[in-house]
């Protein structure tokens, strides 16, 4: 009786969530930048940090996020100064959240975007935070004509996987979701083993180029694609970028042909949907069960890529895994494509798809998977358990 007892207490000590200090003073020591910079901020549509010289030519500081975004565009324009290394992309940090209220948000994302803020600061970057307010005014600014097919996507997911590249294609710089965590300064991303010459084992064709970086993903999926495991894993190719993060110089066209591919999937989806202010309930069911991973997600920002570089490069897509190199970065005209390290660190002590640890000088972010826009469906995860255990049900939905 009393082991039962001792055993009891220890599972409630051990897997009992732990208190969550929401006291205004506590969070202010505690993070002390989204305090003064996010907290306290009293502009529209999000919070943001420039540094000093960047707005010393404004006849006033911004009042709002679109503003901020404005001048960052502006200054990092006028300068090769303020850029990744060997790249053309400027040091502007995006991220998205509902609100600026800190004493809200769960502690990890607090934790995180503490990061991703004190690195702005202190490498002298900005830092934009996106709100819903700030996005309509955004799209409203800089794409009225797409706004109809925005606003006609149904899950909040898939909202938010467009606005970032909505906002690395007319700002420019870096997107990273929130409930990422920064592990290498954004300025040393790129290194010039990223960007040497690799040659295709299979064609033979040289990878070459010379040209600045113009855009960079992160695999989040790397498997051999002569197997069915990265199906029965639940991706949609064996090696497949991920989208919690992502980096671009404003403008850049491959962003652009991913904003075509979401006008083109909703169509195909639902004929006629877009902009019509009562679709019948057949219709918008059809739109409601789309995929949102395909959709907007990993496998529509891979597809783009994907056929942007063999139209482009010639690229054979599955030559830039990592599997047979030791997780090199391949540079294909100016895309640079990062090893499963860089975006997706393996947390563990074992490898996972060849991912290095999270202390590898190869990784550049961690994301928490936070997820709050998930919910549980039993048919997902019905799913899950008869791809990975029987090899049944590929085509079953991956998200709930």
């Amino acid at each position: 009786m009393v082991a039962a007892v001792v055993a009891f207490s220890v599972c409630f000590l051990l897997f009992r969530n732990p208190a969550k200090d929401d006291r205004p003073e506590h969070v202010q020591r505690r993070y002390p930048l989204l305090w003064k910079h996010v907290q306290q901020s009293h502009g529209a549509g999000g919070a943001w940090y420039l540094p000093p010289e960047w707005t010393r030519s404004s006849p006033s500081p911004p009042s709002s996020i679109l503003q901020a975004a404005h001048l960052a565009r502006e200054y990092t324009n006028s300068t090769d100064s303020h850029r990744i290394a060997h790249s053309d992309i400027p040091l502007i940090i995006h991220q998205q959240w509902g609100n600026t209220d800190i004493l809200q948000w769960p502690d990890g994302i607090r934790a995180g975007a503490e990061k991703w803020l004190a690195s702005a600061v202190s490498e002298g970057m900005a830092y934009l935070l996106w709100t819903d307010d700030g996005i309509a005014q955004f799209l409203e600014k800089y794409e009225p004509d797409f706004t109809p097919t925005y606003r006609a996507l149904t899950w909040n997911v898939e909202r938010s996987d467009v606005f970032r590249v909505l906002a690395v294609k007319w700002i420019g710089g870096i997107y990273a979701d929130i409930d990422t965590l920064l592990l290498r300064p954004l300025s040393t991303w790129i290194d010039a083993q990223d960007i040497a010459p690799w040659t295709d084992p299979v064609t033979g064709q040289e990878h070459n180029s010379t040209a600045p970086v113009g855009a960079i993903f992160g695999l989040e999926a790397d498997f051999d694609p002569d197997t069915d495991l990265y199906w029965r894993r639940g991706y949609h190719y064996p090696v497949q970028l991920t989208q919690w993060a992502l980096a671009a110089t404003c403008g850049h066209p491959v962003l652009s042909r991913f904003i075509d591919y979401i006008r083109t999937h909703l169509d195909a989806t639902a004929p006629g949907y877009v902009g019509d202010d009562d679709p019948s309930t057949r219709t918008f069911q059809r739109v409601m069960d789309s995929d949102p991973v395909s959709a907007t997600g990993p496998a529509a920002i891979t597809e783009t890529v994907q056929s942007w570089l063999e139209e482009k490069a010639g690229l054979r897509w599955n030559a830039v895994t990592g599997r047979h190199d030791d997780g090199r970065s391949k540079l294909v005209d100016d895309v640079l494509i990062l090893p499963i390290t860089g975006f997706s660190p393996s947390k563990h002590r074992w490898e996972r798809m060849g991912a290095k640890p999270l202390t590898h000088p190869d990784a550049r972010l961690s994301h928490q998977a936070v997820g709050t826009w998930k919910s549980f469906r039993f048919g997902v995860e019905a799913g899950k358990l008869c791809r990975t255990v029987l090899g049944y049900c590929r085509d079953w939905p991956r998200i709930s």
